[in-house]
């Protein structure tokens, strides 16, 4: 049987679960931490301003929060099973609609890699001195391109290396750089520098609004249409993957107590690191100069001239491009392990079963890679690599909140059809409580769902039926082959069915 990476257990996996009692509430809270708080969000919530206080609480309160604890219910109770979000969905309606929750966690993943990767090539560039590569298009291609499939070689090959970098990835790549960057602005505020955020343009009414002349920042976003919105989608995506680690709630010694407790002290780190390190770059970098892709880096590169250590802005994006990349080594195998599970479950072609001498599963992985490919030219041929790289979180966005959709309607569903199921944690409140937070999911995932088609007002998308149309083809596409496949497998087994019970009759 192939290996599970036991660092972060995913989807498909049931490996790393352990005896009650066995995991800590700061333990759990670390690492659901971990599997949530990126440095790669704070542009998007730098650029807008002081409203990122609007979507920061949106994206806690109404996102990470019930998912949270739903999935904590879904995942005590049927951690035994393994399967993760196949197998709720599945025990709440069917193996088909299992299948499209775990293929759209795994597709979501897989377009998440070059939006990652375009962060990482960005940092690079700031590396070695030559910034400007960052905006383009080539280099950050043929960067994610290359970076990529060397992981995917280093993941064959099951090397002790990539353990060693995806440990230390976080604490080095994430947190360091992150209270670097709060420091920084805290010695920035304290010099008596000017504050970027008090001097924002009036021509961008998003974010502030004029009064006797002079424009002053929002707290709240100006809506004159859901494209003003649409930053929101990418926000929520940034505090998603918390049902990641839900499987590990029966290994608390008091999963009803300490699981929320768990969960509300990952809620609050989150909620501060991505404020805090989104403030600060507000503070330090002028409007005009966030970009989404190399905004952290420019505003390293901004206040370190600015004090005459220009030599940090190298050692520090290195730091943050080896966070990046350390994070794609991590995930590399495990969301499509997932997919490893329902190929054996039969639903899914059985050379899709195959792992090498490694227990890899070599050609689930080799799929991927040629599709993270396809995506990475997005870079190429679309000439803005800001509109690009927000046009890939789209898509991703909009893939991953369907399946948080199947994921709340399994859970209501759940508490009425298996009532009796041992659940080491149940969302409090009995079945009113569980339409509420569910409920609430849903709504809130739903309305992130519809902004996903709207193109941001604050970015020059082009046509903006062109930008609608790629993200709505992308996402029936994506959804269309799960169901696709399965209705093809379906007819599989029941004609090798028919043909089984015809040779037996005839004997």
């Amino acid at each position: 049987m192939a290996k599970t990476n036991t660092k972060k257990p995913t989807a498909g996996s049931s490996t790393g679960l352990g005896k009650p009692g066995s995991m800590s509430t700061w333990q759990l809270a670390l690492m659901t931490a971990a599997a949530v708080i990126s440095l790669r969000g704070l542009p998007m919530m730098a650029q807008e301003e002081l409203t990122m206080f609007f979507y920061i609480l949106f994206a806690t309160v109404l996102f990470l929060i019930p998912a949270s604890l739903v999935s904590a219910e879904l995942g005590g109770a049927f951690a035994a099973k393994g399967g993760g979000v196949y197998t709720w969905v599945k025990e709440a309606y069917n193996k088909k609609a299992g299948f499209l929750a775990i293929f759209l966690q795994w597709i979501q993943n897989v377009a998440w890699y070059p939006i990652v990767l375009g962060f990482a090539a960005a940092a690079i560039a700031y590396t070695i001195g030559k910034p400007e590569l960052a905006d383009n298009g080539k280099f950050v291609g043929i960067f994610s391109i290359a970076v990529y499939w060397l992981a995917t070689l280093l993941t064959f090959k099951g090397s002790s290396i990539v353990s060693k970098i995806t440990s230390r990835g976080f604490l080095i790549g994430t947190v360091l750089p992150g209270i670097v960057i709060i420091v920084m602005a805290l010695v920035w505020i304290i010099g008596g520098n000017p504050i970027a955020f008090k001097e924002l343009p009036a021509s961008v009414p998003e974010i502030a609004s004029v009064t006797a002349g002079h424009p002053h920042p929002r707290f709240f976003p100006h809506m004159t249409g859901l494209s003003d919105l649409a930053f929101l989608a990418g926000i929520v995506l940034l505090f998603a993957g918390v049902e990641v680690h839900a499987v590990h709630a029966n290994e608390l010694r008091n999963p009803q107590k300490q699981y929320p407790k768990a969960m509300f002290i990952a809620a609050i780190m989150s909620f501060l690191i991505f404020t805090l390190g989104a403030l600060a770059m507000a503070v330090i970098t002028p409007y005009k100069d966030i970009s989404l892709q190399s905004g952290l880096m420019e505003s390293f590169r901004y206040v370190f001239d600015h004090y005459h250590i220009g030599w940090m802005t190298n050692v520090v994006s290195l730091l943050v491009a080896f966070g990046a990349l350390a994070g794609v080594l991590s995930w590399i195998a495990g969301p499509s392990r997932g997919l490893l599970w329902t190929a054996r479950d039969g639903e899914l072609p059985q050379s899709l079963t195959k792992t090498n001498k490694n227990g890899v599963q070599k050609n689930i992985l080799l799929i991927q890679g040629g599709i993270v490919t396809l995506l990475s030219l997005f870079y190429i041929f679309i000439k803005n690599v800001n509109v690009a790289w927000f046009l890939l979180s789209a898509l991703t966005v909009g893939l991953y909140l369907i399946m948080y959709m199947l994921m709340y309607a399994s859970a209501i569903k759940l508490r009425r059809t298996q009532p009796d199921l041992p659940r080491a944690y149940k969302v409090p409140g009995g079945n009113a409580g569980m339409w509420l937070i569910a409920g609430i999911g849903f709504l809130a995932v739903l309305f992130s769902f519809v902004l996903t088609f709207f193109p941001p007002s604050q970015l020059p998308v082009g046509s903006p039926a062109t930008y609608t149309a790629l993200v709505a083809g992308g996402t029936i596409l994506f959804v269309a082959i799960p169901l696709i496949v399965s209705s093809v497998m379906a007819k599989k087994r029941t004609a090798a069915s028919a043909g089984t019970k015809g040779s037996g009759t005839g004997k």
